[in-house]
């Protein structure tokens, strides 16, 4: 059975952030992903995953600026990465090493980069040789941390204009990059919106070993996953049937109510026991 993360920006948000992790590990989640970390101080973070027994898996680096201030500031004024942005490199490396700092206080393994909005009028091949460098010089300044770095197709409809849409458009950069630590982040939510054929689409990507992560939500109101038009028990089954051994993070918004929302994960056991 695959293994599940809670994301802790979507899932208990009727609870202060702190709280929700203790919330998530007393519903059985062993693991948890998030956002941003970036306006809490590392040690606190690293203290609060610790009492509750929980592992981080995935967080973002920094969607933009160049301080600290202005990277906990910058989701909410609108940015969605720099990753492909001409003339923002100096604010793409400084987010990377951010994320780097607080990926080893929290000993997680992987972080995501935001490729971000496409400028009108910028020609797409500016845009690719721009991220191109930026995930060479990422891969890089990770691979010295001993950490993975995450690209994400995100649907035009929940971002419009976002630079990476498809599965075949980051992973395209992945091979041209070649990295060995450099992977696509494979939000079947997003997949199934964009491309739709999820189950071709995991049995295509996963044995090329540029998976590095998976999330899960509904479609398409984006609630629990047992709700909407993908059948996520199938879909679990696949996983299973390729051999992917890596976390799947919940990153859903709960309808109403994130732990009596998790019906469908205490039926899932016994749902694939039957398959």
């Amino acid at each position: 059975m695959p293994r599940f993360a809670a994301n802790l920006s979507l899932m208990y948000t009727e609870q202060p952030f702190l709280e929700r992790f203790a919330a998530a590990a007393a519903d059985g989640f062993t693991a948890v992903e998030y956002l941003f970390p970036y306006a809490y101080a590392p040690e606190v973070l690293a203290d609060t995953l610790a009492q509750a027994g929980l592992q981080q898996v995935l967080f973002n680096a920094p969607p933009g600026g160049d301080t600290p201030e202005a990277m906990v500031a910058a989701w909410e004024e609108g940015m969605r990465g720099t990753l492909c942005l001409p003339g923002q490199e100096q604010v793409f490396q400084a987010g990377v090493l951010q994320a780097l700092r607080y990926a080893q206080a929290l000993r997680c393994p992987r972080i995501h980069l935001m490729s971000g909005r496409m400028p009108e009028g910028a020609p797409r091949k500016l845009l690719e040789d721009t991220a191109l460098c930026n995930l060479r010089w990422a891969a890089q300044a990770a691979a010295d941390a001993g950490v993975e770095v995450l690209i994400e197709p995100i649907n035009g409809r929940d971002m419009p204009g976002y630079f990476l849409q498809t599965q075949a458009q980051a992973h395209h950069l992945v091979q041209l990059v070649a990295a060995p630590n450099l992977k696509v982040q494979m939000d079947l939510y997003h997949c199934q919106i964009v491309e739709g054929d999820v189950a071709m689409k995991l049995r295509q990507y996963l044995p090329t070993g540029r998976v590095g992560h998976i999330q899960i939500a509904g479609v398409p109101e984006r609630h629990e996953p047992d709700v909407g038009e993908l059948n996520y028990d199938y879909l679990f089954g696949v996983l299973d049937a390729l051999g992917y051994a890596g976390w799947v993070g919940c990153e859903y918004r709960p309808r109403a109510g994130t732990s009596q929302g998790l019906g469908w994960l205490r039926r899932l056991p016994q749902e694939l026991s039957k398959k």
